[in-house]
């Protein structure tokens, strides 16, 4: 506080002219300065032998930071006086000046005890460096306290940087490649020799330049799609709306050299990706899965990507890895072609003037990973630190790696002692399960920098509640969302939990990136990409959407919010056989389906459905312990309603129930006190309770999950009563669930269940009896047709 109010002082003592000249160049006009007859006496700082060192090691950011020669020079300046004709001016331009200084201030403005001119005052020296002391002192005293102003939402986005002494150092403006890679004439090696191989998808994709035609296309004509067979990801889909386009083979075997990696990855990778390796894997392709192997081979061309069958159980960390090196790699091309560039405009004659060093984007932000869990980002940075570190002996300098460690861990002591759960719910739910967070990293090829301010981080780790808090709503006063300007690559990884969280956060971020900046962010507008000025980011930004399920909602997405001019990849497997079929109970499943004219309209058509013809079936006290099971949160509300309106013997879990009162409704309900139970799927997905004494079921929706149909199924055997061939189970579905209707049943009885309404009435009116058919490893009965209608 010490710095910041002398700076205040400082500044309101300059003039009307000073102060404008201040705020637009950052010091004083040289016509000011008061010459002195006498020399200054200049003032000598010693520096350690050290101090061109890395001083970001991890785990020592709680001590007190030395102040650089520079700022103790700054700070034995001392501002000269002016005449009192030049301070007295009107009120407004008072108020003006207030008003900047206060801006600055805020920026974290290090010039705000910085005056320019007048001579050097030795008995002002210690105080000045006494006062900044005290604010380095302080600012380290915040990173030991594990504050987050970087993205605190009370202080916005961009308030003060939490290790200022790292501002520099990995500033892309002031660095070059040779003080970064330490051999430019390796590179310019490696470029040359790599000629005779096949373009870098890098600068094929980046310096692709559209014309207004290509995106008038993309913005009016339909997709055309193909589709191909991969021996690992199955049932391949590219659509693409610009015409000849090259057709994507799976690589049998894949050159890492091939893959235009940038050079420290080469070496690391296959350390890292080591664990998913098996004996099996032939020596020639001893880096990559072959699952990896493929799905690395499309987002290696820049095309947008959806994979529904990524698993936290089996495949989850596998697919980590592989989005983890392309981005790496992403953003180490994307910094090096701008610290080269620094180099040739330095070296430039001057007077020269040229336009080819466009290679930055509006924001410095490349890319954007959206994730559930602070456990999932603490898995990406220490990917990212792997990749970097070539061997033991060459460690990169992480910054405020103790702090991270701290809010991103977990206790093992945390988890709460024998409680069974099935193992992907153990999967999904390791380690720090928070989901409001959000980091800024910024990467050079031998540092790192946890915790950097989102305009100067290159990568984005974030859940879509923390970066929903930044961005804001319309009206609010404290909204950011210029950050996002420049993405050039988003992962949304495990899409299907955020259906169990709140989906409308990821709607949210999809409308708000891509967008025009609203301020400029201090950037180099010569640098700047046409593709950024002419507003065509979101053509050229691309997406891996990764996902445990199909659902209509994260087709949504992919279909309506990916705009990638080269196209897009999606895999389209059919589930052939359903998750009926881990049902171990014996019991008819009765399939009941509803019409609807639209998606819209199926809302209450269902719940219309459910009161005129399933609940009277279940109202006589003989269909008692009926649980209703209901996905969706507002559908759960507007039965409880309607149970209350009626006066109905009932009880209700959902995920808001509150523990003492989930433990009363499961022993009312098993004892028989209350008819029904009321079920919510995110109190399932949560939590995975079994609910004992369950006799009839009625699932209002189909599951999220399709296996969430078996262990709903499986919970009747925990009842220890004996009266299984009393036991019923009714789903309701729509031909709007296909989806969701193939992944329980399988392709082929969806296929005779979703069939058009004139076959259904002719079968109908050949018999009044149900069709049932036994499967034969299960003996379950199904319904493979529907019900007679009530018409």
């Amino acid at each position: 506080m010490g710095k910041r109010r002398a700076g205040r002082e400082l500044l309101r003592s300059l003039s009307k002219k000073q102060k404008k000249h201040l705020r637009e160049f950052g010091e004083e006009h040289p016509f000011y300065d008061k010459v002195s007859g006498r020399p200054e006496a200049t003032q000598i700082c010693e520096l350690s032998e050290d101090s061109d060192k890395s001083s970001a090691e991890s785990d020592s950011e709680t001590e007190v930071e030395q102040v650089s020669g520079y700022h103790r020079l700054l700070a034995t300046l001392k501002t000269s006086p002016e005449s009192e004709s030049e301070e007295e001016e009107d009120e407004s331009e008072s108020e003006e000046a207030e008003e900047s200084e206060a801006e600055m201030d805020s920026e974290g403005f290090q010039g705000a005890g910085v005056a320019e001119g007048g001579e050097e005052d030795e008995n002002d020296v210690p105080e000045e460096e006494e006062a900044t002391d005290t604010a380095e002192q302080m600012l380290s005293q915040e990173q030991a306290d594990g504050t987050d102003t970087s993205c605190d939402p009370r202080h916005g986005v961009i308030e003060e940087f939490t290790d200022v002494k790292h501002e520099s150092e990995f500033s892309l403006e002031t660095n070059f490649m040779e003080e970064e890679s330490g051999d430019c004439n390796a590179d310019r090696k490696d470029s040359s020799s790599s000629q005779a191989l096949p373009e870098d998808p890098f600068k094929q994709h980046m310096d692709k330049e559209l014309e207004e035609k290509e995106i008038e296309k993309m913005s009016t004509l339909p997709k055309t799609s193909s589709q191909s067979q991969w021996p690992r990801l199955g049932q391949v889909i590219f659509s693409s709306t610009l015409e000849k386009q090259k057709p994507l083979k799976a690589d049998k075997e894949v050159d890492v050299k091939q893959l235009h990696l940038h050079k420290p990855l080469e070496s690391t990778w296959p350390n890292v990706n080591k664990q998913f390796l098996s004996a099996v894997d032939k020596p020639t392709d001893s880096s990559f899965t072959p699952l990896q192997r493929e799905l690395f081979c499309i987002m290696n061309s820049y095309r947008d990507l959806f994979y529904p069958e990524s698993n936290a159980l089996t495949n989850g960390e596998e697919i980590r890895h592989a989005y983890c090196l392309h981005a790496l790699n992403h953003v180490l091309k994307a910094n090096a072609q701008v610290l080269s560039n620094n180099a040739k405009r330095r070296d430039r004659k001057p007077g020269t003037d040229t336009d080819d060093h466009r290679d930055q984007g509006l924001t410095r932000p490349k890319v954007l990973m959206i994730v559930p869990f602070r456990e999932c980002a603490l898995r990406i940075v220490h990917i990212f630190i792997s990749l970097l570190e070539v061997n033991d002996k060459k460690k990169i300098d992480v910054s405020n790696k103790k702090r991270f460690k701290g809010e991103f861990g977990s206790d093992p002591e945390e988890k709460p002692p024998n409680l069974k759960r099935p193992e992907d719910y153990e999967a999904v739910f390791a380690g720090n399960i928070d989901d409001h967070f959000r980091i800024g990293v910024a990467i050079l090829q031998k540092s790192m920098r946890l915790y950097a301010p989102f305009y100067s981080s290159d990568i984005i780790i974030a859940s879509p509640l923390g970066i929903r808090t930044v961005i804001g709503a319309e009206g609010e006063k404290k909204r950011d969302f210029d950050f996002l300007s420049s993405i050039e690559i988003l992962i949304i990884d495990q899409a299907d939990i955020y259906l169990m969280q709140n989906w409308e956060h990821v709607l949210h971020l999809m409308k708000h990136i891509n967008l025009l900046p609203l301020d400029s962010h201090g950037v180099d507008f010569s640098r700047v990409r046409m593709l950024n000025l002419n507003n065509w980011s979101k053509y050229y930004r691309q997406t891996l959407l990764f996902s445990a399920l199909q659902d209509p909602q994260i087709n949504s997405i992919f279909n309506k919010h990916c705009f990638n001019y080269i196209g897009q990849v999606a895999i389209r497997n059919v589930p052939l056989t359903g998750s009926i079929s881990h049902v171990v109970v014996q019991l008819p499943h009765v399939f009941r389906r509803l019409e609807a004219d639209s998606v819209t309209s199926m809302i209450d058509a269902r719940f219309q459905f459910f009161i005129d013809k399933v609940l009277p079936e279940y109202r006589d006290a003989i269909m008692s312990h009926t649980l209703i099971y209901v996905p969706s949160y507002f559908d759960y509300v507007r039965l409880r309603n309607y149970f209350k309106k009626e006066d109905l013997n009932f009880t209700h879990i959902c995920e808001y129930t509150k523990k003492a009162a989930v433990c009363r409704a499961r022993r009312f309900f098993l004892k028989g006190e209350k008819q029904f139970l009321l079920f919510t799927e995110r109190f399932h997905f949560y939590k995975r309770y079994t609910i004992k004494g369950i006799r009839n079921l009625i699932f209002y929706e189909l599951p999220t999950y399709s296996h969430f149909y078996s262990e709903i199924c499986n919970m009747l055997k925990a009842t220890d009563s004996g009266v299984d061939a009393t036991w019923t189970c009714t789903v309701l579905y729509s031909k709007y669930d296909a989806q969701k209707l193939a992944a329980v049943v399988g392709i082929d009885r969806t296929a005779q269940m979703l069939q058009s309404k004139k076959n259904e009435a002719k079968s109908n009116l050949k018999g009044a009896k149900r069709v049932y058919s036994k499967t034969p490893d299960t003996g379950v009965s199904i319904l493979s047709g529907t019900l007679l209608s009530e018409k």
